[in-house]
């Protein structure tokens, strides 16, 4: 039940998200631990998801709290993982039935790729205080994220849609970059940064608390365990 961190470029930001925010079923809690700290960056920022609510303008939250959120993912044999070691199988038989069961739209390419597309709640209830809270990873897995020149080249090798992730308005409309970088935006105005060092323990409320992973220079070792599961 312990994990590695995400495997991610260590000169590229993870954003602000909520872990699994994007699944049927998501861990209340996390307690990340530092075997070793990098030699510089590397911080696993938080902000609160509940104070960003908050900040984010009217009109944005209920549009999104009316459709939900999109997220779609490309799996090809060219860039990002494929379906094979997504879902740990080389029958489709068997993805297919997890998607089903998993609310996760699924479709094959005729070259063998596998799309999919999953809508999920932007905003929840936390399961115990009942607060509304912003719980997606809209802007983290959105193209206008990505660092520009990967974008535009994962755009022109693959077209708009081969993208390996991208995030919509849960009724499919694409969001511009000016909304991306605004949600963004409130989460810095909320961010709280303390470096790791050796041995620390970092216990996170998943639903109202987001959480980042900062660029960094060195080794970087943090496991991270999930626990108390629950259904937006």
């Amino acid at each position: 039940g312990v994990y590695s961190s995400s495997h991610w470029p260590a000169d590229q930001p993870m954003c602000m998200h909520h872990e699994l925010s994007y699944a049927p079923s998501a861990p209340r809690l996390m307690a990340f631990a530092c075997l070793t700290p990098p030699a510089e960056g590397g911080i696993t920022a938080t902000a609160d998801s509940r104070a960003v609510l908050r900040d984010l303008p009217p009109d944005l939250v209920a549009r999104f709290e009316r459709h939900g959120w999109r997220l779609t993912r490309h799996y090809n044999p060219f860039v990002g993982i494929s379906w094979q070691d997504a879902f740990g199988t080389d029958d489709r038989a068997v993805v297919d039935r997890y998607c089903a069961e998993h609310d996760i739209e699924a479709r094959w390419d005729a070259d063998g790729a596998l799309r999919t597309a999953q809508t999920r709640p932007a905003v929840v209830r936390h399961p115990q205080t009942g607060e509304r809270c912003w719980f997606n990873q809209i802007a983290f897995l959105n193209e206008w994220t990505m660092a520009p020149e990967v974008r535009e080249f994962l755009t022109a090798e693959f077209g708009p849609e081969g993208l390996p992730f991208n995030t919509f308005c849960g009724d499919g409309t694409p969001l511009d970059r000016a909304s991306v970088d605004l949600v963004n935006e409130v989460y810095e105005r909320h961010t709280v940064r303390e470096p790791w060092r050796r041995g620390d323990l970092l216990v996170i409320d998943n639903v109202s608390t987001a959480h980042s992973r900062e660029p960094h220079r060195g080794e970087r070792e943090i496991v991270v365990g999930l626990g108390e599961p629950f259904r937006p």
